[in-house]
């Protein structure tokens, strides 16, 4: 990834890119992609510095991934009876969570949920289509990011 004079390692999705992304293909999403906001884990440090706008995740958060319900691609509190993604999570991943405008204007059912940008897993481990980042990278790329910054994916 390059942001200005950054160039940051990444992990994308185990399907690689692909403009054609589809609920549950594990690709990354090619486009152009609004960042929109931070959600971040408070208890895993202090509130990061970005100009975004940002919020704690509490441990009721979720993110509707079911394609046929009302708030498909869209946050939800649990307990919440359809697929969904918990965004409360034990292994650190979403400690800092960039929430992207992928498939929300217009929202077509099956055309992927979730797309974020996110701390990456050891070994830059492939993610199911979201951006990940060094924990480090992440924090020194917020700084940044100003509101109307978009994450360009390029390929596929």
């Amino acid at each position: 990834m390059r942001a200005g004079s950054l160039t940051l390692p990444v992990a994308l999705g185990r399907s690689g890119i692909r403009a054609d992304k589809r609920e549950g293909d594990g690709r990354t999403p090619a486009g152009s992609w609004r960042i929109e906001r931070l959600h971040y884990r408070a208890d895993a440090g202090p509130r990061p510095v970005t100009a975004l706008p940002a919020r704690p995740i509490r441990r009721d958060d979720g993110w509707c991934d079911a394609p046929e319900h009302r708030r498909y691609n869209r946050p939800v509190r649990l307990p919440f009876a359809p697929s969904h993604e918990r965004m409360w999570r034990d292994d650190g991943l979403y400690d800092l969570v960039l929430v992207l405008d992928h498939n929300t204007r217009p929202r077509i059912a099956g055309r992927g949920s979730a797309v974020f940008m996110h701390i990456a897993r050891p070994g830059f481990a492939a993610t199911e289509g979201c951006v990940a980042l060094r924990r480090a990278d992440l924090k020194r790329l917020l700084a940044r990011l100003r509101p109307g910054a978009r994450l360009v994916v390029r390929g596929g």
